[in-house]
């Protein structure tokens, strides 16, 4: 059990100030370079013509000479395909894995998280758009190998390196080398996702994954054009994650007039109940006004109290509410005697009341990683 706990004011320290604190023997430069050749990418086919079939997510992009694919970060140099954004961070912060959100791996420990510019999604509510819907050279980046992210990681005792923000999807290079090398020095990774990764690279990576957080933007095709993406392939990607054995929880941001249909949420919490298991933890989160959707108002609180309490009608054990500081369902509450066993207030942990993976009221067995 991770015993320490995050101070009452959650600590997120911007890249300038990191570097400040924590770097006066390494040097980490600045880079604008928006001609910046990159790293030779995997998953992609050369084809006639000096094109390339990119293989990583589900657009499968044809991309000629000089021209990059949908996300942006992978540009034909050539006839090869190169990720441009690989040891190139736009963004280092330190957050509380509960932020992740995962309420079942390591709880109360931090984590060290990296994004970049680009995404293979377009959501009109992205949160994180600065990041998202830029490309390489709009940013200012940073030198970060992986090497340098796992010196860092230890250096600060921090247990897990996570990639988020963004999509981990578009960085996956840098995403697979630098979970390989915490592995080596027995640090955790653990990806944010919108779960759009075909199944060979997907495959490859969860060799060295630790745990995931995949998000559902809706349980339909309707929702899923709100992000000019689909569900199906996302649907494929948690079962192949669940089915690895590698730690999974499943975020559903409820959107007003977008996703937020009972019924799709009914359906969605069945599906997951018969094919990942009633013991994935599903976080219903509120969506509050953002990129181009300013124009909605805040998801409220019925809504996210309905959810909830039609994912327990399905047989879900572990369902919780994000994005509303002090609600009750913050907390992770044992299914079988009801007490609760992990107390947060939105992302601190005030205690935790598991010993050996078990609820110290009832010694239920409760899911996760816990050590």
């Amino acid at each position: 059990m991770w015993k320490r706990l995050l101070p009452p004011a959650v600590m997120m320290i911007s890249v300038c100030a990191f570097a400040q604190r924590h770097f006066s023997t390494t040097d980490v430069p600045v880079i604008i370079d928006p001609d910046h050749q990159g790293t030779e990418a995997l998953f992609y086919e050369k084809l006639d013509g000096n094109m390339v079939q990119c293989g990583l997510c589900f657009r499968n992009c044809v991309i000629p000479q000089g021209q990059r694919g949908y996300c942006r970060v992978r540009e034909n140099r050539e006839g090869v395909l190169n990720t441009l954004v690989y040891g190139r961070p736009s963004s280092i912060q330190i957050d509380p894995v509960e932020k992740e959100p995962q309420h079942h791996f390591l709880p109360g420990t931090e984590i060290l998280c990296l994004g970049t510019a680009g995404c293979n999604f377009t959501c009109l509510h992205c949160h994180n758009w600065q990041l998202s819907q830029s490309s390489p050279g709009d940013l200012r980046a940073y030198h970060l190998p992986p090497e340098a992210v796992v010196r860092l990681a230890l250096e600060m005792g921090i247990p897990s390196i996570s990639f988020t923000y963004n999509d981990p999807v578009v960085m996956y290079e840098y995403l697979l080398h630098t979970a390989a090398l915490a592995r080596e020095h027995g640090l955790r990774t653990i990806w944010h996702s919108n779960g759009s990764i075909n199944l060979p690279p997907l495959k490859r990576l969860l060799v060295h994954t630790d745990a995931v957080t995949i998000d559902l933007k809706g349980f339909s095709d309707r929702a899923y054009a709100n992000s000019d993406a689909a569900l199906a392939p996302v649907l494929e990607t948690l079962l192949v994650i669940r089915n690895s054995g590698v730690w999974l929880e499943v975020v559903y941001l409820i959107i007003p007039s977008v996703n937020d249909n009972p019924e799709e949420i009914r359906d969605m919490c069945r599906w997951i109940f018969e094919n990942l298991g009633p013991d994935v933890p599903l976080h219903f989160s509120r969506f509050f006004p953002s990129y181009r959707l300013t124009h909605l108002s805040p998801t409220p609180l019925e809504s996210l109290e309905e959810a909830c309490r039609i994912a327990g009608e399905e047989g879900l054990r572990f369902v919780s509410i994000g994005n509303w500081p002090g609600h009750h369902r913050n907390s992770t509450l044992c299914p079988e005697c009801g007490s609760v066993i992990i107390h947060r207030s939105h992302f601190h942990v005030h205690s935790i009341s598991l010993t050996g993976g078990l609820c110290d009221h009832c010694g239920e067995a409760i899911p996760g990683v816990w050590e």
